[in-house]
C-alpha cells in the first residue's frame, strides 16, 4: 500500500487553520502570552545578571564545610548560655579580625503559654524542695536559684516588664585554606567559651547553615534557646569601637570594623589634641590631613612647621606662609596686644597679662640659671625692675591702664625697653645681655613692629631656617602673637604646633602652652601638640597636664624606650603595646573622649600628592612638574 506524502503535506495546514478557527479570543491571547514568555526567556539566557556576577564558580558540600569556589565557609551556631551573660557579650564576635557573617533571628511566644509552663515548672521545683525537707536532705542551692529566676520570670511577663522569644545565633567564618578555617572555628569556640557559652559546628547542615547567615532572613537550621528581653538585649550586634558622628571630618578607617573614623573635635569637652609618633611614623602625614579636610568645613588653621613640611599644602590652597628668621621681611613684635577688647575685660587686665608673658619670653632670652638648677631666671631685683620697665615702655607709647581703647594705638619695640632700662639704677648687666638682642647678632628677629598678616584661612609661620638656640623664643612669640590673634575675634581655629618639645625645653613656655591649652575653648580654638620626643613631653609636668587637657589623642608608632611611659599614661593594655611598637606607617590609637580604637589613616590620590612628606615621592612629584613646565614651554 503506497502514500502519497505530497497528499498529506497538503491536508496538515488545513488542520492547522481549523484549529486556528476554532481557538476563541481569550486562548489566543494565552498562546501569544506564551510564546512571548518564550521568547523573553530565550533572550534572558544570554544575558549576564547580577546573580551571574556574585555566585561563585563552584559549591562543594562536605560533612561540615562549604568550598565555595576557593573560600572554605562554616558555619557555627550556639546551644546554650550561662545564666548570666554581660553586656555586650557579642561585642569579641563583632569585632573579630576575620571575615565573618552572623545571623539573629527573633521568634516570640505567647505570654500566655510561657505562664503555663513556668507555673508548672515552679510546683514541681516547690514540690522537690519540700520532698528534700521532709527527708532531711541538704537544701540544693541549684533548684532553690531555678526557684527565684523562675518566679521573677513570671512577674516580669505578668507586669509587660519582659517578653519571651526563642533566640538563633549563627556564625559563618570563611577562609583560604582547611587549615585556616579550622583554626578560625577554634578561636571562636575559644571566646564563646571564656563566657561560659557552648557553640557547635554545623555537622551535614553546612549548605543550610550558609543559607541562615546570608541576607535572605530565612532560618534554615531551626537551632533556637528559650530567653526573655533583658539577655537578648545584650547580644545587640551594633557594640563596637565606633567613632562615627554625625558631624565632623574623616579621619581614618577604624582597623576593628572597617567602619569610618568621622568625628567633629569641637564637640568634645575641648577642641584639643596631642598626636605622639616617632619620626616617619606619619604624625605629620595625618595633621595636614586634618588641616586640608577641616579647611573644608569652613574651619581657620594656623600652624607652627619646625621644619618647612607645610609649604607645599600652603601653596597648593593659597594660605599665607610665613618664614621667621633673622633676615626675613616678616617681623613679629613680642609687645603687642589683642587688636580688640571684649567687654569683659580691662585695658589694665591686658597690660597686666602682657607683662608675665613678655617677663616669660625675656626669661628665655637673657634669663640666667638659678641656683644648682638649669631653670633660667632673674633675681628679685632684676624681675621687679623688668616690671617696671616693661610698664614704663608701654606707658612711652601712651597705653596706661586708663586707656580706653587700643585701636591706632603704637605699641613699643625691645629697643623702647633697653632705652628704659638703662635709665633705671641697677640694670646695667640687664642692658648688656640686652643688647645681642636689639643691636648685636640677633637684632633682626624680636626689635621690630608686626609686618604679618594673619587674614587668611590657613596661616603657616615657618621657623626652619632659624638656629636652635632662637627657636624657642621666636616660636614662644609666635603663639603669642596667635594667642592675642585669636583673643581679637572669637572664629573656630586650630592651632597646630608641631614639634612642641622645643617649648617644653623651658619652663615659662611649657607654663604658657599649658595655660593656652586651658583657655583655648573659651576663644573657639582647638591647640594640637605634636612631638616625636615623648619622654621629654611627658616627664614635663606641664607636658602631662596638657595630655590631660586635650580630649583627642593620635598615638601611632612609638618606639621600645618610650612605650613603657605611653602605656603608663594612656592606660594601654598588653595588646595595645604591641600594636603600637608593630604599627605600619599611618596606623595607631585614636582616643576621643572617653572612646578608643585603632585607626589607619587613609588619603585619596589627590589629598596624598598635596601632603606627602616621602622624600622618593616628593622627588617624582618635582620630576613630574618639572618635565610638564619643559613641554608646555616647548608648544609656545
Amino acid at each position: 500500500m503506497s502514500i502519497d506524502v505530497t497528499q498529506l503535506q497538503k491536508r496538515e495546514p488545513k488542520k492547522e487553520e481549523q484549529k486556528k478557527q476554532t481557538l476563541t479570543p481569550e486562548q489566543e491571547r494565552a498562546v501569544q502570552e506564551k510564546k512571548t514568555l518564550q521568547e523573553e526567556l530565550m533572550y534572558r539566557r544570554g544575558t549576564i545578571t547580577v546573580r551571574d556576577l556574585i555566585a561563585p564558580a563552584s559549591f562543594q558540600v562536605n560533612a561540615d564545610f562549604l568550598k565555595l569556589g576557593d573560600t572554605f565557609v562554616r558555619t557555627m551556631f550556639i546551644v546554650t548560655y550561662p545564666r548570666y551573660v554581660n553586656m555586650g557579650w557579642a561585642s569579641p564576635i563583632i569585632n573579630y579580625s576575620g571575615t565573618i557573617d552572623v545571623g539573629m533571628f527573633f521568634y516570640p511566644i505567647p505570654a500566655e503559654i510561657i505562664l503555663k509552663q513556668l507555673r508548672d515548672k515552679t510546683g514541681v521545683l516547690e514540690s522537690q524542695i519540700v520532698s528534700d525537707n521532709e527527708k532531711g536532705a541538704p537544701r540544693d542551692p541549684v533548684r532553690e536559684t531555678a526557684l527565684r529566676d523562675v518566679e521573677q520570670l513570671r512577674d516580669d511577663l505578668t507586669q509587660g516588664i519582659e517578653h519571651f522569644f526563642q533566640f538563633a545565633f549563627y556564625i559563618t567564618l570563611y577562609a583560604s585554606t582547611k587549615e585556616e578555617l579550622d583554626k578560625r572555628s577554634s578561636q571562636i569556640e575559644s571566646i564563646f567559651g571564656s563566657k561560659l557559652i557552648y557553640t557547635k559546628r554545623g555537622f551535614y547542615q553546612a549548605e543550610q547553615g550558609f543559607n541562615s547567615t546570608l541576607p535572605l532572613g530565612n532560618d534554615e537550621l531551626m537551632i533556637t534557646f528559650n530567653m526573655s528581653t533583658s539577655p537578648i538585649a545584650s547580644s545587640f550586634p551594633f557594640i563596637s569601637s565606633d567613632l562615627t558622628s554625625d558631624n565632623g571630618i574623616l579621619y581614618g578607617i577604624n582597623r576593628h570594623n572597617n567602619s569610618l573614623v568621622l568625628f567633629d573635635r569641637f564637640s568634645l569637652q575641648n577642641a584639643n589634641a596631642v598626636v605622639f609618633a616617632t619620626s616617619g611614623a606619619g604624625k605629620s602625614y595625618a595633621v595636614k590631613l586634618e588641616i586640608l579636610r577641616t579647611m573644608m568645613m569652613g574651619t581657620d588653621v594656623i600652624v607652627i612647621d619646625p621644619e618647612m613640611e607645610y609649604k607645599a599644602l600652603s601653596d597648593a590652597v593659597g594660605g599665607t606662609y610665613v618664614n621667621v628668621s633673622l633676615a626675613s621681611e616678616s617681623k613679629i613684635n613680642p609687645f603687642d596686644l589683642p587688636r580688640a577688647v571684649g567687654e569683659e575685660t580691662s585695658i589694665e587686665d591686658i597690660l597686666r597679662s602682657a607683662v608675665i608673658t613678655i617677663k616669660g619670653l625675656l626669661r628665655i632670652m637673657i634669663g640666667q640659671p638659678i641656683g644648682e638648677s638649669d631653670k633660667l631666671g632673674f633675681t628679685p631685683a632684676e624681675d621687679s625692675t623688668l616690671d617696671r620697665a616693661i610698664l614704663e615702655a608701654y606707658a612711652k607709647k601712651d597705653i596706661t591702664p586708663d586707656l580706653k581703647k587700643l585701636d591706632g594705638v603704637e605699641y613699643p619695640v625691645m629697643q623702647d625697653l633697653q632705652e628704659i632700662l638703662e635709665g633705671m639704677e641697677g640694670s646695667g648687666d640687664l642692658v648688656e645681655r640686652l643688647k645681642k638682642f636689639t643691636e648685636g647678632t640677633f637684632a633682626g628677629l624680636l626689635n621690630s613692629p608686626t609686618t604679618v598678616d594673619t587674614e587668611n584661612q590657613l596661616v603657616i609661620f615657618s621657623v626652619r631656617d632659624l638656629e636652635d638656640e632662637l627657636r624657642p623664643m621666636a616660636i614662644y612669640t609666635i603663639i603669642n602673637y596667635i594667642w592675642n590673634v585669636v583673643r581679637s575675634s572669637r572664629k573656630k581655629r586650630l592651632l597646630m604646633i608641631d614639634e612642641a618639645w622645643w617649648l617644653m625645653t623651658h619652663e615659662d613656655s611649657a607654663k604658657f602652652i599649658f595655660a593656652l591649652v586651658k583657655r583655648a575653648r573659651k576663644y573657639y580654638l582647638g591647640v594640637t601638640t605634636i612631638t616625636q620626643d615623648v619622654n621629654d613631653f611627658l616627664r614635663n609636668p606641664y607636658g602631662l597636664a596638657i595630655v590631660t587637657n586635650s580630649s583627642i589623642q593620635l598615638l601611632m608608632k612609638q618606639s621600645p624606650a618610650g612605650i613603657d611611659l605611653i602605656a603608663e599614661t594612656f592606660h594601654l593594655t598588653q595588646s595595645e603595646r604591641y600594636l603600637l611598637l608593630e604599627a605600619a606607617i599611618g596606623e595607631g590609637i585614636f582616643f576621643a573622649g572617653d572612646k578608643h580604637a585603632a585607626i589607619k589613616i587613609v588619603a585619596s590620590y589627590n589629598e596624598d600628592q598635596l601632603i606627602t612628606t616621602n622624600p622618593e615621592q616628593l622627588l617624582e612629584i618635582e620630576r613630574a612638574r618639572k618635565e610638564f613646565e619643559d613641554s608646555f614651554t616647548a608648544k609656545k
